[in-house]
């Protein structure tokens, strides 16, 4: 039975960790496999290591719920209460405008929060056994998960590409 390990390594370049990641997925390493850390955002082309995110749907999804929801909530309080409106409409979308707006916007707001909470990782349940890097100034440090039998094929594959040092780490 194969043991699952993981490899920490260090580069100073952007392109040599591209061309890691491309060599590794050639290699059959998933994109769910690689991690990536630095104390800065690092921005690669597209391709390199894409991660498909749903969050502009989650937003309008939370758009109209939570502004039909106010605008149902409105509308149902209007008509359950009586008032003599003196011969206008019971329920105007007019009157109702700046509720179902500002209710639209809060929803496309909160659900892109909760969203990016959970894709991030901060909400839902995550691998806590991988061993997170220590990141050194301007290092960017590449997190690879595999089994024993591949290490030796990964390690040669990130020294290759320009890693500065490649660590085996145990999970935790």
């Amino acid at each position: 039975m194969a043991s699952t390990m993981y490899l920490l390594s260090e580069f100073r370049d952007k392109e040599a960790v591209a061309g890691a990641i491309h060599s590794l997925r050639a290699s059959g390493v998933g994109d769910s496999d690689i991690d990536l850390f630095s104390e800065e955002p690092v921005e690669f082309k597209r391709g390199v290591l894409d991660r498909p995110s749903q969050m502009s749907l989650a937003a309008v999804l939370g758009a109209i719920v939570l502004g039909g929801a106010a605008t149902a909530f409105v509308r149902f309080a209007q008509y359950n209460y009586a008032v003599n409106t003196g011969g206008m409409p019971t329920f105007s979308f007019w009157g109702t405008g700046v509720i179902t707006y500002e209710m639209t916007m809060l929803g496309a707001v909160l659900a892109t929060f909760v969203f990016f909470l959970w894709e991030s990782g901060l909400i839902r349940k995550r691998d806590k056994t991988a061993p997170v890097p220590v990141v050194p100034p301007e290092c960017i440090c590449l997190r690879v998960r595999c089994v024993s039998g591949d290490v030796v094929k990964a390690t040669a594959i990130l020294q290759e590409s320009g890693a500065i040092s490649v660590e085996k780490k145990a999970p935790l």
